[in-house]
């Protein structure tokens, strides 16, 4: 049972009766349209908005509190979230009713489709504070799916209204009519966020309500209780993903612990594929794949729960002991992927490609960078740009030899190191293919650099780390007769370096990758063709400060 503050639990109430009597007001209108019972709505504006605030200055009271348990500040933010979204239920039959009271025709308000509706959403009002209270997940299912027909409505008014608007002359009253089925309809976001602030104080933490099903029919799908679990955030990926860890029962009783993650088709789809790819190239290194659900134009997996720590954790929280471990097991296991599947088909990285794509987005993070030709006395000083461009015609007569299959997105944190087994695990694979190797190399040299943390000691294990793994590439490049590792690193690197510029804000910090950007593209263009083989970067420092 959840326990409130007073203040808290009884405004709640109070919003809830308040937002009772003014539904009933709303069906009434459109049972009968009448401006006093319209205006018995308007009015009511301020009574709302003040139990909103005391429900919220409440908790903000409660949450300040030293030493408070995180279960209850969970509550006590949700609280707060069910108050928000009653109040706009409110705001949106106050707009619905303005909307319609400007409708001239009152017939063209079609009135009788709306009661109906109103009286499903007042049913289910009563139902809100106990399942909050009771922390009721079928409960809090069902107020989400108030929703449904309230869209429904809304879909059919849409057509009949914009259908009317092309052969009646009451364009006006049309449009209002319109705008006031679509506050009604915006009323269904409002039970869906009430039903989500429930589902998160039932589960431990935020979650969304179709992310909610998906984790629910992917559990059930492998034989796992869904009704007592727990979820907590892993990461949120840049395509819009979110991953999270599941702990929970399985049916026999036993515990379980895994890993769920869901969001685009495409996505998905592709981490699946390259989860497979992994699993037949390499055994063992890529976790396994539990179950796979697909709704729409979304997906979800739930992958299995692979011990140990990201790189990232052991670069910047363990002993330099481990951490020698873990890149020492990290290069072992490279070197093993890309001697079982070298192939001699050769590979074109594009890094001046990828680059050129991503500028845009670099602009609109630092555009300072944008760096045009100038002239200082008789030296030339190319824009980027213009860099970027020279570099990318270079670049095109330069391919690897060979290709190997390459995790694609070998960020720290999607590389894990299990001390007790000391083994290496990939995960997050949906760009997984076979692909210039250098491709890697410089993505994960890059990402220990761009870590946001300028502790001197971190700084020089960030320095070793790179240069320790650029020597294991670069002997193994050595091994195979790839003469041309070094200048491909160079680019790949530039790339690297300019493109996480659009993650970082500290300036500083981006501008030293972006100096590091234009050094190497310089360096590269400077070395005169036919030499590329001849080319050193120094790496060290490159990667110190």
């Amino acid at each position: 049972m959840v326990d409130l503050p007073r203040a808290v639990a009884e405004n709640l109430r109070l919003l809830c009766a308040e937002l009772e009597g003014q539904l009933s007001n709303l069906q009434a209108y459109f049972e009968a349209p009448n401006e006093a019972i319209a205006q018995k709505v308007i009015l009511r504006a301020g009574y709302s908005y003040n139990l909103l605030t005391r429900v919220q200055n409440a908790g903000l009271q409660a949450l300040s509190r030293k030493r408070i348990k995180e279960n209850r500040r969970l509550v006590l933010q949700n609280s707060a979230l069910v108050a928000r979204n009653l109040e706009l239920i409110t705001r949106m039959a106050r707009r619905s009713l303005e909307h319609a009271e400007k409708v001239g025709h009152k017939e063209l308000l079609r009135p009788d489709a709306y009661p109906k509706v109103i009286k499903s959403v007042r049913k289910i009002l009563p139902e809100i504070l106990p399942a909050f209270d009771a922390q009721d997940s079928s409960r809090a299912v069902c107020i989400g799916q108030g929703r449904a027909p309230l869209d429904d409505l809304y879909d059919r008014l849409f057509r009949t209204y914009t259908r009317d608007m092309d052969k009646s002359k009451h364009t006006e009253d049309l449009a209002n009519a319109l705008l006031a089925a679509n506050e009604i309809h915006r009323i269904g976001d409002a039970l869906q966020g009430i039903s989500e602030a429930i589902l998160s104080v039932n589960i431990g933490h935020p979650v969304q309500f179709e992310r909610y099903f998906a984790l629910r029919d992917i559990l059930s799908d492998g034989d796992l209780d869904a009704s007592n679990l727990e979820l907590e955030p892993l990461a949120e990926t840049r395509s819009g993903s979110a991953i999270s860890s599941v702990r929970g029962l399985a049916e026999n009783g036993d515990e379980f612990s895994a890993v769920f993650k869901d969001g685009q088709l495409d996505k998905v789809r592709e981490e699946r594929a390259g989860v497979k790819s992994w699993h037949s190239i390499y055994p063992g290194l890529a976790p396994k794949i539990l179950s796979y659900k697909k709704s729409g134009q979304s997906a979800a997996l739930l992958i299995e729960y692979l011990p140990g720590e990201t790189f990232e954790h052991v670069l910047l929280n363990e002993s330099d002991v481990l951490l020698d471990e873990a890149l020492t097991a990290l290069s072992r296991t490279l070197r093993d992927v890309w001697k079982r599947t070298i192939n001699p088909e050769c590979a074109e990285m594009a890094s001046m490609t990828q680059l050129a794509a991503r500028m845009p987005d670099i602009w609109r993070v630092h555009p300072d960078f944008r760096s045009r030709h100038s002239r200082i006395g008789s030296l030339e000083m190319p824009g980027f740009v213009d860099l970027v461009e020279r570099a990318k015609d270079r670049e095109a007569t330069l391919i690897a030899p060979f290709s190997v299959h390459i995790h694609g997105d070998f960020n720290l944190d999607n590389v894990i190191y299990d001390a007790s087994e000391k083994q290496i695990h990939f995960i997050d694979l949906h760009r997984s293919r076979y692909m210039d190797y250098v491709q890697d190399v410089s993505v994960f040299m890059v990402s220990n650099y761009r870590l946001q943390i300028q502790d001197p000691v971190i700084r020089q294990r960030v320095a070793r780390v790179a240069t320790e793994f650029h020597a294991m590439a670069r002997k193994f490049a050595k091994s195979k007769g790839d003469r041309l590792f070094e200048y491909r690193l160079a680019l790949g690197l530039a790339r690297s370096f300019a493109t996480s510029t659009r993650f970082v804000l500290d300036k500083a910090h981006a501008n030293r990758m972006f100096e590091r950007t234009r050094y190497l593209l310089e360096t590269a263009l400077a070395c005169p063709i036919g030499k590329e083989h001849r080319l050193k970067l120094p790496i060290k420092e490159l990667f110190n400060g």
